[in-house]
């Protein structure tokens, strides 16, 4: 019962990642990307990459707070954190216009 506690917060963060990762993947086909991976190095172009990349962020910021918890959250909370950030701190700094993905 005492792990209880601390399994609770890994297996929901295990989830969140799983649902978030599928989320993104359906995100990068629908605008046209050939991979996740691409998606998430390109700087966003439109307002709903743009939207996208804060949601992804934020998504990352309240996994990390879950970390809180649980350390072994706060780690997969980092990715989409830096991801999301990353991607936001390209468009407002206009890195979109240039197009680094090759698509």
């Amino acid at each position: 019962m005492f792990w209880g506690i601390f399994l609770v917060p890994v297996v929901v963060g295990i989830i969140l990642m799983a649902l978030m990762f599928r989320g993104q993947q359906r995100i990068a086909r629908e605008n046209g990307y050939p991979s996740l991976s691409a998606y998430l190095r390109a700087a966003p172009r439109t307002d709903a990459e743009k939207q996208a990349a804060a949601d992804l962020a934020l998504k990352g910021a309240v996994i990390c707070l879950l970390g809180l918890l649980s350390p072994p959250v706060l780690l997969s909370g980092l990715f989409p954190l830096f991801y999301g950030v990353r991607k936001v701190m390209y468009a407002s700094m206009g890195l979109g216009l240039v197009d680094d993905a090759g698509r």
